[in-house]
């Protein structure tokens, strides 16, 4: 059995662990980002983590084929190079050179969200598809897409930006740039804000003593009151899935993938967000007669996700033969 390291570097914390070729993880360990540090020294603590993840592993760095990093922004993995990550310090971070400085193993990098779908593809909610999308719903959309076993990230590793998508032509403003994008209208952001401006625009619903109860107006809000058999609730939700619905069923056009996955923490209500936007979903995607349909499922890794897609893309890159060693740094 081969071994391999996964990183999941976020804002707040980076976390590593240690994952057999199957997608297994054997251990796993966290510490906080403090990202208001200098680039250097965050690479730093990502190699020592790395080294304290293989020894309470009761291993040996000789014991690791490679590092995969998942990582927010975009990457070039060519150059072994972060190129550049929004809510981190990170501008053309030599990630390769400097990891190799604290752990001397073949270190590979991507995004966050192809790992993620990487994970769902080796060992989740697509295991034993070759063709799958990985959509995460959060502050905004990530998207993960695999053919053929392999992520798709676009010559220059930036692709597969369904959220950056338009879906409603003059929409909302995004924070790239453009307007009514997918993610301004299906993130779980997107149901929060629906559910605020519902509250305030109809009184009469439970929607606001539901906010006041959780504290804050958030993506849950609306499904609490909706199985309280408020309407306004339901009509809140109804609108988001149909929102939800077109994008997905883009990307299913896009791709045609076996498998759509769809994660988030919005995912948790189950059944009551996933049926009519199958539904939904399904209706509006383009399938011919007696073509083989997309199967939509809810994510199945978890937290868990960004490690083990980190890990199993390092050993993507390891079996094709990428050089992992060698930076243009």
């Amino acid at each position: 059995m081969a071994y391999y390291v996964g990183i999941d570097l976020g804002g707040t914390n980076i976390k590593a662990g240690v994952v057999d070729s199957e997608g297994k993880m054997i251990n796993k360990e966290s510490i906080k980002t403090n990202a208001e540090r200098p680039m250097e020294e965050i690479i730093h603590d990502m190699g020592t983590l790395v080294l304290t993840v293989i020894e309470k592993a009761g291993m040996k760095v000789s014991d690791i084929k490679a590092i995969g990093i998942g990582s927010p922004g975009t990457p070039d993995n060519i150059a072994g190079v972060l190129v550049y990550a929004n809510n981190l310090p990170f501008n053309m971070a030599p990630m390769r050179k400097l990891i190799r400085e604290v752990v001397d193993l073949p270190v590979y990098i991507d995004n966050d969200a192809n790992c993620a779908g990487m994970a769902e593809a080796v060992a989740g909610a697509a295991k034993g598809c070759k063709d799958s999308v990985t959509i995460t719903l959060g502050t905004g959309i990530g998207a993960g897409v695999i053919v053929n076993g392999r992520i798709y990230s676009g010559f220059n590793q930036a692709g597969s930006e369904f959220g950056h998508t338009v879906l409603v032509s003059g929409g909302l403003q995004c924070s790239c740039g453009r307007k009514g994008c997918f993610e301004k209208y299906g993130a779980a952001t997107a149901l929060t804000r629906m559910t605020e401006e519902a509250s305030i625009a109809h009184p009469e619903s439970c929607l606001k003593d539901v906010i006041a109860e959780e504290g804050h107006p958030n993506a849950k809000a609306a499904f609490i009151a909706m199985r309280r058999g408020d309407k306004v609730a339901e009509q809140v939700i109804d609108e988001y899935t149909d929102y939800l619905a077109d994008g997905l069923a883009n990307a299913i056009n896009t791709f045609m993938p076996e498998v759509l996955v769809i994660g988030g923490g919005v995912c948790n209500e189950g059944d009551p967000l996933l049926i009519p936007l199958q539904e939904k979903t399904m209706s509006r995607s383009y399938f011919g007669p007696g073509v083989k349909k997309t199967e939509i499922r809810l994510a199945q890794m978890g937290n868990d996700a960004g490690i083990v897609g980190a890990a199993m893309m390092g050993k993507s890159c390891d079996d094709d033969g990428i050089d992992g060693i060698s930076s243009a740094v």
